[in-house]
């Protein structure tokens, strides 16, 4: 019989997990042991090895998909056997079968007796000649429009790239465009009157459609009148005479054009009167002004009128060329790692009361000690392993700093197990380097590297970061002064560790050359108070300013 292939749960908070690849395909022969997939989880990418031998019969989740957990991804048995069976007995989240309605549960009698009343149909509006025009997403802030004012009323005729409306939005007063050809058959908001985003704010189509059905498919509509459709249609000579109306003269003010045109236009320096207007009436629009061009007798008036003026400097006017970018970008899918952080970062940042504590530590005395234990450690030691053996030591004489804040309850270890994030290319690990307090500088290096190592080849087990009582951060590689971290919880607190910067400072009196390293404990105030964080500090700095107490 074929044998279901479900969703493993491969982590303790892992919900669902994304196929990042397939090593086998439909036909394929499968042995116990071999991995059939690579499996993306909110910590890692995996490696998936099979439990069953047989032949790979129906994969369920394409590359680059997710499932939840106890989802089934595969199917696996002999070579021709019918997997359907399988499937449906597995309740597979793929097969057509879940997505047959289920029978409604029998009702109790009391609601039998009165039957339920029928829903009523929907109407088909797909086949109505008329189109629905919404208030558009003009800002990414944006929730609603005003209408400051109609270029048309119901009756009007439109074309696809006529303005039918001037909105005043959070951010500026724009232009609406239908992007439909036909007649304005209904108008839903009056102008001065606001409409939120996406409701219904007019209808355009063939004349005479019944665009009832329309209006009540669109409930989210406010109410408004339908003005009658007949209408006295403006002559193209009375629109060629009001185009032409306008006088060519410097006072722009009385042509007919829209905000929006208007403010470009004077952003440009354009004169309204020598722009011709596209839309109805002559109305000059947006795209009328981007479009526009000086002709050859507006030109030669303005060098007249530029050497008629008398000279004020001898200096060529400025010319500064034309540039025009190109706005790009690209997208990319969330991956579960960058869900899983963004989950439980936001969770931390906006449930536990962060405070921050800064400390300057001198670090002369352990470039020092670093350079001499390099001279004999089987393994070399950095900066980093020296702050992770010292937080270790700290962390016995300070077990507040030690804690976890579990609701009802305050957990104080007494073992210490420190995280030390890594960065990776889709975000961040924190492997634990497990009793940290009993391990040698060169132990630690070694476990440091090797975590590092498998975090970026993706092969860390979830085991390795799991059971963290205190966190580090170490961005001093990169040359940070200073910042600030976001706790990892469930640990009370997590330090974050800069770079070692050549600043003057002040010693037995004299400013001498100083090598200063900046450290600030992010700490959870429902568990650690100010004065317990900055005695923490004060030991972390003792030990890192004697590095010798380390080694006793």
């Amino acid at each position: 019989m074929a044998d279901v292939v479900k969703m493993p749960k491969m982590s303790d908070t892992m919900t669902e997990g994304v196929i990042a690849k397939w090593h086998k395909k439909v036909g394929d022969k499968v042995k116990s042991g071999d991995v059939i997939a690579e499996i993306e989880t909110d910590k890692a990418t995996m490696d998936f090895e099979s439990y069953q031998d047989g032949v790979l019969l129906y994969i369920g989740i394409e590359e680059g998909k997710a499932a939840p957990v106890d989802s089934v991804i595969a199917v696996l048995g002999k070579e021709g056997e019918d997997y359907k069976t399988a499937l449906e007995g597995a309740s597979a989240p793929a097969a057509p079968a879940e997505e047959k309605a289920a029978p409604a549960p029998a009702a109790d009698k009391a609601s039998a007796a009165t039957p339920a009343p029928e829903a009523k149909p929907k109407v088909d509006t797909s086949s109505i000649p008329a189109t629905v025009i919404r208030m558009p997403l003009l800002s990414d802030t944006m929730t609603e429009g005003t209408i400051e004012k109609w270029n048309f009323k119901v009756g009007d005729k439109v074309k696809a790239d006529d303005s039918l409306a001037d909105v005043a939005t959070d951010k500026a007063t724009m232009e609406v465009v239908g992007y439909e050809a036909g007649t304005l058959l209904y108008i839903g908001v009056k102008e001065g009157e606001a409409a939120k985003v996406n409701s219904i704010i007019a209808i355009v189509g063939k004349e005479g459609t019944d665009i009832t059905p329309l209006l009540q498919d669109g409930a989210d509509a406010p109410a408004a009148e339908v003005a009658p459709a007949d209408k006295k249609e403006t002559t193209p000579a009375a629109q060629e005479s009001a185009a032409t109306a306008a006088p060519s003269s410097a006072d722009d003010s009385r042509v007919k054009a829209s905000p929006l045109a208007r403010k470009i236009a004077k952003e440009k320096g354009i004169n309204l009167n020598d722009v011709k207007g596209s839309a109805d009436g002559g109305r000059i629009i947006k795209k009328d002004i981007e479009g526009f061009t000086p002709s050859t007798q507006q030109v030669q008036e303005a060098h007249k009128a530029a050497e008629a003026a008398p000279a004020k400097t001898d200096k060529a006017p400025v010319t500064l060329p034309t540039y025009t970018g190109e706005e790009k970008f690209s997208e990319r899918p969330v991956t579960q790692m960058r869900k899983a952080i963004s989950r439980r970062l936001s969770e931390s940042l906006f449930t536990a009361p962060h405070f921050y504590v800064t400390m300057s530590i001198d670090m002369d005395s352990a470039i020092a000690a670093r350079t001499k234990m390099n001279e004999y450690a089987p393994v070399k030691i950095s900066f980093n392993d020296l702050v992770v053996k010292a937080c270790a030591v700290a962390l016995k004489s300070h077990p507040a700093i030690n804690s976890s804040f579990l609701g009802d309850k305050i957990r104080t270890n007494e073992h210490v197990h420190i995280g030390v994030a890594v960065a990776v290319d889709e975000g961040l690990l924190v492997p634990v380097i497990k009793f940290a307090d009993g391990k040698s500088l060169s132990h630690i290096s070694l476990e440091v590297k090797d975590f590092a190592g498998k975090a970026k080849s993706k092969k860390l087990q979830p085991a390795e970061m799991e059971g963290s009582t205190f966190t580090i951060s170490n961005l001093g590689m990169f040359g940070v002064d200073e910042f600030t971290a976001i706790i990892n919880t469930p640990n009370a607190c997590i330090l974050a560790v800069s770079g070692i910067q050549q600043v003057p400072v002040v010693k037995n009196g004299a400013v001498v050359p100083g090598n200063i390293m900046k450290v600030t404990l992010s700490s959870d105030h429902r568990v650690v108070d100010g004065a317990l964080a900055a005695a923490f500090l004060q030991t972390l700095k003792s030990l890192l300013e004697e590095p010798v107490r380390l080694l006793v």
